[in-house]
């Protein structure tokens, strides 16, 4: 197994059987070399630095039924929102003061927040932060509206494929959407010249190791220049209530994958990861990641944006707990960069 993992660390790829015998193995040593290979991939590359994004959620309006969200347009259960454009520069400018220099803005599929709207938006925050990087995570739009967002100043775009595997995806989205046009989107993104996010759910209901292997082998192709990955987490106003919950030790183990795979990715310790346990986050980084997203967002709309049950959300997960985050990684050996952190 170390010879497999040895050859993704030297050639970052590996053949579908490779990747299929890496994540069945269950050897604690050939785990703990793996992850030990991404950490000292990671060093070489950042040093114990670890970017920090400010993470804004605009608005849980969407248009789609995704099965697994908790924002999605049939769940009845929850208070909506949308984040006024002067809301969202405050939130930047709370950001830019304690040392963000690049902000995130996620939200749903929200079609009150008009193409033209975020169009503005994104003008708004580019001339008032020259400086800062701006990441969008708004989901499927028009070739013509990513670019148009581009223009306007937006740096980078997140959109999760959530699994390559065609039938896959078709059991955890409705039947109006499709992987192709997910992949179309992706393929847009990175014409038009963004820093390209995708990425994965660990765990989700129906995946199999075989649709991992798919995975791992598209974003080995598609060379990604962010790697979103976290454990599928249940909502309980969802289809999928009482599916278990994503494996934390598996979506470690891809986490170390891709940083082998990329050692230049961008690849963020995520919120469900620091949900599921909690020292999630640390864990995550000292697999490989080295991007951490506090959030930004008011906090009275912070329990309204739950995608899964028991987000963390608060505490070192908050932009106001900054200094706590500070702590805890200093406490591994890692250290907050304040730099936008691009990819190169």
């Amino acid at each position: 197994m170390e010879d497999i993992i040895d050859k993704l660390y030297n050639e970052h790829a590996l053949t579908a059987e490779e990747y299929r015998s890496l994540l069945l193995c269950q050897d604690a040593e050939a785990n703990a070399y793996l992850q030990q290979k991404a950490q000292q991939t990671t060093l070489a590359r950042f040093g114990n630095a670890v970017f920090i994004r400010g993470l804004i959620e605009i608005s849980n309006r969407c248009r789609n039924n995704c099965l697994y969200c908790g924002i999605r347009k049939s769940n009845t259960m929850v208070s909506r929102y949308s984040l006024s454009r002067e809301t969202i520069l405050s939130c930047c400018r709370e950001g830019y003061a304690l040392g963000f220099r690049t902000f995130v803005l996620q939200g749903g599929e929200d079609v009150s927040q008009t193409d033209d709207w975020i169009t503005e938006t994104v003008t708004c925050i580019r001339q008032e932060f020259p400086d800062c990087a701006i990441t969008l995570s708004l989901g499927e739009k028009p070739k013509e509206a990513y670019q148009r967002f581009f223009n306007a100043g937006a740096n980078r775009y997140l959109l999760r494929h959530e699994t390559f595997n065609e039938k896959h995806y078709g059991n955890l989205h409705p039947s109006e959407m499709n992987q192709a046009h997910r992949l179309q989107c992706l393929q847009w993104l990175k014409d038009i010249g963004y820093q390209t996010g995708t990425g994965i759910m660990v765990g989700s209901p129906g995946q199999t190791i075989d649709h991992l292997v798919e995975d791992l082998l598209f974003i080995e192709r598609f060379q990604p220049q962010m790697i979103g990955i976290g454990p599928f987490i249940p909502h309980a106003d969802t289809p999928f209530a009482d599916e278990p919950a994503g494996s934390i030790e598996l979506t470690l183990k891809l986490l170390s994958i891709f940083r082998l795979m990329h050692p230049s990715a961008l690849i963020p310790a995520t919120t469900a990861l620091a949900s599921l346990s909690p020292d999630g986050r640390e864990r995550g980084i000292l697999a490989g990641a080295n991007v951490v997203m506090p959030n930004l967002s008011p906090s009275s709309v912070r329990e309204k944006y739950t995608l899964y049950n028991h987000k963390a959300a608060f505490g070192s997960e908050a932009a106001e707990g900054l200094q706590l985050l500070v702590k805890q990684l200093n406490g591994i050996g890692y250290q907050i960069s304040y730099l936008r952190g691009d990819y190169n």
